[in-house]
């Protein structure tokens, strides 16, 4: 009898045990218990904003993650990176200014499948032809609660692919008039370039933490009426963010702009 006491008790706590391992959708998580998307951005709204009194850029139209395995990001040199990122993933990636909501379809590279012939997984060798498939991503329109950009946040928050991927991220610089002299400053976490209306002003390579004011771009100008700010970035594991402003001749961050997606 004691025996069967014994063996009743070990199942109700293995049961409360499992139940209470299961993931929950409470306490700002998502059902997978990672932190919920809404902790880290919210929708941006119509009207135009002005960027922190910081000067950092808040706003941003940002695409659902493509996929691009890398086992490490020891890889991101500038030779390879600007392969990368000079593939074309959509049509007109470097002008067209997306709608939120608005969808595209990409090639994306996929991780070839891991081999269990050995009753183990063995990760692909490097000698495996890539697996290509197409993919279905969607833009959304989000102002960033913090500074910097939390992209594996922003990945894990829609159940998206989070590692061995790269983001497309767009945001449109309203001036009333043309701003001289004045620098991209910004931090990535990995790997990223940056356009400005259309002409590459910054590419930080290397597997690299995102660190504000990390690189700035030469002097440029920002003219009057829009310019399109976009960035790109590469990550294989680990998180992903990113931060911007322009800052003047002496590094000072200006914010005598607005910001919208549209």
């Amino acid at each position: 009898m004691k025996l069967l006491n014994l063996k009743i008790t070990v199942v109700i706590v293995c049961l409360a045990f499992a139940a209470n391992a299961q993931p929950k959708s409470n306490g700002g998580k998502t059902s997978l218990g990672t932190p919920d998307i809404s902790n880290y951005f919210e929708p941006s709204s119509g009207d135009d904003v002005k960027p922190a009194d910081d000067g950092f850029i808040k706003r941003w139209l940002l695409l659902e993650p493509i996929s691009k395995p890398n086992r490490t990001n020891a890889v991101f040199t500038d030779s390879y990176l600007r392969e990368v990122f000079g593939k074309e993933y959509f049509p007109n990636q470097l002008s067209v200014l997306p709608k939120n909501g608005d969808k595209v379809k990409v090639l994306a590279e996929m991780q070839p499948p891991a081999d269990m012939r050995a009753g183990r997984p063995t990760m692909p060798t490097p000698e495996q032809k890539p697996i290509f498939k197409n993919q279905t991503l969607q833009w959304h329109a989000f102002d960033s609660k913090l500074y910097n950009v939390k992209l594996y946040r922003f990945a894990t928050g829609l159940n998206k692919q989070h590692y061995g991927v790269i983001f497309w991220a767009v945001t449109v610089i309203n001036c009333d008039a043309d701003i001289e002299n004045v620098r991209l400053s910004a931090g990535s976490n990995s790997a990223s370039m940056w356009w400005l209306n259309g002409e590459e002003v910054l590419l930080m390579s290397g597997d690299r933490r995102m660190v504000a004011d990390d690189c700035a771009s030469p002097l440029t100008t920002l003219k009057k009426g829009k310019n399109i700010l976009r960035v790109a970035v590469i990550n294989g594991p680990g998180m992903s963010d990113f931060c911007a402003r322009f800052v003047d001749i002496d590094g000072k961050p200006i914010n005598n702009f607005s910001i919208s997606n549209k």
